[in-house]
């Protein structure tokens, strides 16, 4: 039975990372890049059933030399049952934009709702998620040229948990798919990480991600290197 585990999950990362270096034929041209992303989240738990969470997080890019994005992240999460939750997400975004005449940093809205469903097999936990996520520009009318930007994503990510190990290896694979004015898929990530929790004093997270763009003429695929720090607050009973 734990061959046949391994094997899922060896599965199920091959497969995610596959597909992101699939390379398209023809004339086309991949541009790549190495990015890095680090945040510091705070999440309260204000019951067994519904938590919230404030973060930030910066992300560079050109092989990490410049600043692609950075951005304040609030959410709220309810979980229906063990295995259901639902979400909602607000993400303030100043994004750089070095390409253009026009150049500088852009004031962006993502708002973002999804839901999960997740169960465990022995030792391997697995999770699925469907996200609907809508971004626009802050102070552009759509007169102006702003397009809100509709996407949906579909996420699958696998746990192992090992005895007496505190560094439970995580890997997942995602899609994105564009709605509205422009339907197709647009880009597709795999990652592979870790965290290690301590005791009364938050988690710190790692992980490798590969994410390659779909139905580009250039397509640009990213190596990212990400670490995040999460403290928890927890509601104290009475």
């Amino acid at each position: 039975m734990r061959k046949t585990l391994f094997k899922s999950l060896a599965i199920l990362g091959l497969s995610s990372f596959v597909f992101s270096l699939h390379a398209q034929s023809g004339q086309y041209l991949t541009v790549r890049d190495m990015e890095t992303w680090s945040s510091l989240n705070l999440d309260f738990k204000a019951s067994k059933k519904l938590k919230f969470g404030l973060g930030e997080q910066l992300r560079l890019k050109d092989n990490s030399s410049s600043v692609q994005q950075y951005f304040t992240n609030l959410y709220g999460e309810y979980k229906i049952n063990k295995s259901f939750e639902v979400g909602v997400e607000g993400r303030f975004i100043r994004n750089n934009d070095d390409v253009g005449k026009i150049q500088g940093y852009e004031n962006h809205l993502r708002l973002a709702a999804y839901t999960s469903f997740q169960h465990e097999i022995k030792r391997v936990g697995l999770k699925y998620r469907l996200q609907y996520q809508n971004k626009n520009e802050l102070g552009i009318s759509e007169a102006e040229g702003d397009d809100p930007i509709q996407k949906i994503r579909l996420k699958i990510g696998a746990t192992y948990n090992f005895p007496k190990w505190k560094f439970d290896p995580k890997i997942s694979g995602e899609l994105f798919r564009n709605i509205g004015s422009v339907n197709q898929f647009s880009k597709i990530r795999g990652t592979i990480g870790t965290k290690y929790s301590f005791k009364n004093a938050g988690a710190i997270g790692a992980f490798f991600r590969i994410e390659k763009e779909l139905n580009e003429t250039y397509p640009q695929t990213s190596h990212i290197i990400g670490l995040n720090y999460t403290y928890t607050i927890k509601r104290n009973k009475k």
